[in-house]
């Protein structure tokens, strides 16, 4: 299961919880599986947020793959410029 760490103000939708492991193929899965747990933390997975997978970030990456032993960060999207 990957390793997934929950970045900034998420907690608050969480109860507080910012580390847990998680079954899923995909960052699109990832995040179903997490409002399914969270469901106060559903709405704010659809804003947009970057993801950290293995140290790489991406962001609009609803269709990267997470491995069964991968480190996935959840952090507010990056703002370029």
């Amino acid at each position: 299961m990957a390793r997934v760490t929950l970045i900034g103000t998420l907690r608050q939708f969480t109860g507080g919880v910012t580390e847990l492991e998680v079954e899923a193929a995909t960052v699109r899965q990832l995040f179903a599986r997490l409002g399914e747990r969270f469901p106060d933390l559903a709405p704010h997975l659809e804003q947009g947020l970057a993801v950290a997978i293995d140290g790489q970030i991406y962001q609009d990456a609803l269709l990267e793959p997470i491995g069964p032993d991968s480190e996935v960060h959840i952090l507010p999207q990056i703002a370029g410029g």
